[in-house]
């Protein structure tokens, strides 16, 4: 028997989808009011014939109609319709509060944009203001509604985890407070169970402070405390005695794959030792220390045992910012304040990489506009003789493989960087010939979020990595580390394949504001994850190394 809620449900929807098509804006009138005045209705609906439910206030008998309908049959026929012609994630979309039918048909129809995953995606790129109606103020509500719905599926993103633990230790104030434990301390893309963990020592000053917190629910068990982050994220916080402090973090913050591929571990003899660090730990196993962020249980044992973990990328490494977009394609801000912002974070280059020409929903630059930006990109290098702006581009590849300029074009920028952004829904056979055409072209520098992927929101296309590592590594391409954090791709489990293969990474913000250069460190620390050195990071060489670099490359 179907619940009131079911029924209030399947109205709404209707009534949503009918805005969205252009219907009849009477028949929505009458569906949405009946839905609204049904949601409070105390008695069941489903127990009323159809003469009963047109009496109740608001409903009348058409409505009563498509009531009866679904109740007899499971279905409003009408409904059935309207969902078979709408993408799947519109509908989806009409479950983020705040997103109402008009919108959603503006976005849907003039940005070509179907889902959630690249709604977001086109709030980061500020690609969202384009559309009639939605300004820069309206983009960030509509980004934060999308985070939040994000939120609620009970996974949250590396970054915004980040910020949860980063915004509770700002409330708590302590000298020594709340420190990423599991998924956090090991830098996973995406965070499934947030768990942090304090002294105990530190108990009952975190228990007083969260409880007075409002958006901060749980309840503490021995040494745990569990709840939830501003009603949505799950949270748990183990506090550990002094004496255990080394032995505990470490169990907690390594896998159990990790843990189970150690040489004679034994947790018992391991805490009679009573090692003083993490370091004493892998020395009592007689094996090289493992950063937190690699002990997933992929090789990384293997590695310690022959001495081989490499010194890990830190964002200090760091020498420059590649891959980056201004005013002259998608960008909030100005060449030179791209530029003169990079400088002032202690970079000494900017790789420009606005979006080329096919790229009509990003503002991409047709040939006269590259040129124009050029010109532009001389007089900067001539005004910050400190610094220096390289002429790059993230040229979309085509259906076809091809690149987006004609060859006289192509060998006037200094490096590209090759992405795919149309045609998504490919199968692994065409989407692999489609890289691998962009990488055995002589002008390509640099493979662009390989995958496609949007955390949390969108599936990539499928690839086969080994193929289009070992195609990078024979035409000497690059591979990007995307540093946004909902992207997060190259993946890191493919890192440690691609620095065996002799293939260099970089890791790029995709910045298409100033403050987007600060999304570098997310890609700092999924390299690290997958063991990248900054030997074989391209962005953290020295000025002179990349132009010498792009120069071998263009030859």
């Amino acid at each position: 028997m179907k619940s009131n809620k079911e029924i209030v449900s399947s109205l709404k929807l209707l009534g949503q989808l009918m805005e969205l098509h252009d219907e009849n804006p009477f028949k929505i009138k009458s569906i949405s009011n009946a839905a609204f005045k049904l949601g409070k209705y105390a008695e069941s609906l489903a127990e009323k014939s159809i003469e009963d439910l047109a009496k109740i206030e608001g409903v009348g008998k058409s409505v009563a109609g498509k009531i009866a309908e679904l109740i007899n049959s499971d279905k409003i026929e009408e409904l059935e319709e309207l969902k078979a012609k709408t993408p799947a994630g519109l509908i989806d979309m009409l479950g983020i509060k705040g997103l109402g039918p008009k919108k959603i048909q503006i976005i849907w129809q003039q940005l070509n944009i179907d889902n959630i995953g690249e709604l977001y995606y086109a709030c980061i790129e500020n690609r969202l203001i384009e559309a009639k109606g939605f300004g820069y103020k309206t983009q960030e509500e509509v980004k934060k509604l999308i985070e939040f719905n994000l939120m609620n599926k009970g996974s949250l993103l590396l970054s915004n985890a980040l910020v949860i633990l980063e915004e509770l230790n700002a409330k708590l104030k302590l000298t020594d407070g709340l420190h990423a434990s599991g998924q956090l301390a090991r830098n996973c893309e995406i965070i499934t169970e947030l768990t942090l963990t304090s002294k105990k020592s530190n108990q009952d000053a975190i228990i007083k402070i969260i409880s007075a917190e409002e958006t901060i629910q749980g309840e503490l068990t021995v040494n745990t405390w569990k709840g939830l982050w501003n009603n949505t994220s799950s949270l748990q916080i183990d506090f550990i005695a002094e004496e255990n402090w080394v032995v505990d973090n470490f169990i907690k913050s390594s896998s159990t794959e990790h843990i189970a591929l150690l040489p004679n571990f034994n947790e018992v003899d391991i805490r009679s030792k009573n090692p003083s660090s993490e370091e004493e730990i892998y020395a009592q196993l007689n094996i090289s220390f493992i950063p937190t962020a690699m002990r997933e249980g992929m090789r990384e044992v293997e590695l310690a045992k022959e001495n081989k973990i490499p010194t890990l990328i830190q964002l200090a490494d760091l020498q420059g910012s590649l891959h980056n977009h201004s005013k002259w394609s998608d960008g909030i801000h100005s060449l030179e304040e791209m530029a003169v912002y990079c400088k002032e974070l202690g970079y000494h280059y900017l790789g420009i990489c606005d979006h080329s020409q096919s790229a009509f929903y990003a503002e991409g630059m047709k040939v006269e506009k590259v040129l124009a930006q050029h010109a532009e990109i001389d007089v900067l290098n001539a005004k910050y003789p400190d610094f220096h702006i390289f002429k790059g581009v993230e040229s979309d590849i085509l259906h076809d493989g091809s690149l987006d300029y004609e060859e006289d074009m192509l060998k006037q920028f200094d490096f590209i960087v090759a992405s795919v952004h149309s045609n998504l829904k490919m199968d692994e056979e065409k989407a692999n010939a489609r890289l691998l055409k962009a990488i055995e072209n002589p002008y390509t520098t640099m493979l662009g979020h390989p995958t496609g992927r949007l955390l949390l929101a969108r599936q990539g296309y499928p690839i086969n990595h080994k193929l289009i590592i070992d195609a990078c590594a024979a035409n000497n391409v690059s591979i990007e580390i995307n540093a946004n954090p909902l992207r997060l791709d190259l993946d890191w489990r493919w890192v440690d394949y691609a620095l065996s293969k002799g293939v260099y990474l970089s890791i790029n913000p995709d910045a298409h504001k100033k403050e987007g250069y600060l999304d570098m460190k997310y890609g700092v620390l999924v390299g690290q994850k997958g063991g990248l050195s900054k030997e074989y990071c391209v962005n953290a060489w020295s000025l002179e190394q990349i132009t010498e670099y792009f120069k071998s490359k263009r030859k």
